[in-house]
């Protein structure tokens, strides 16, 4: 092969950091029969993951068989709403829409109390102060679970999962 090669979407024409534009939005998901009780009960501001019956343990993301040991006993279970941060990156810039409009925010893995490792949003919570360890609680935008700092800033309880316009 001669010259560079080049796999990824090329950025050589105008920038777009304007305002959204219409067209297909990235964030939100499609649900598919499987998924769709998920997707259902965070419109409704309740968070499901998944859990094994045969060893016990929870995960995320929804799958129809447990990665840990490999069997096809899982169901549904609501997960209790906390969370602490694990890690987080502020997100300066992005191209898709509608996170444009949302720049800067901070892409975030929560540790659920349940166990699993989740990717989301961090909103609500100055820059200055987030850390990792920090109590969080669900929040969900448009059906997409995201996460807050825990009211009071102790452990969420009981109620934690609400709706947040945003």
């Amino acid at each position: 092969m001669d010259g560079p090669r080049h796999d990824g979407p090329r950025h050589d024409g105008p920038r777009h950091d304007g305002p959204p534009h219409d067209g297909p939005r990235h964030d939100v998901p499609e649900a598919d029969a499987f998924t769709r009780p998920y997707w259902e009960a965070a419109a409704r501001g309740r968070l499901l993951i998944r859990r094994c019956a045969s060893c016990g343990r929870a995960h995320h993301y929804p799958r129809e068989f447990c990665p840990h040991c490999w069997s096809e006993e899982v169901s549904w279970e609501e997960a209790s709403g906390r969370a602490v941060l694990y890690t987080w990156s502020t997100v300066h810039h992005n191209d898709l829409p509608p996170f444009t409009g949302r720049v800067p925010y901070v892409a975030a893995v929560v540790d659920l109390a349940e166990g699993p490792r989740m990717m989301t949003e961090l909103v609500d919570c100055p820059a200055d102060a987030v850390r990792a360890g920090m109590p969080l609680e669900p929040a969900f935008r448009d059906g997409v679970p995201v996460f807050r700092p825990a009211r009071g800033g102790g452990e969420p309880g009981p109620g934690a999962l609400s709706s947040t316009a945003r």
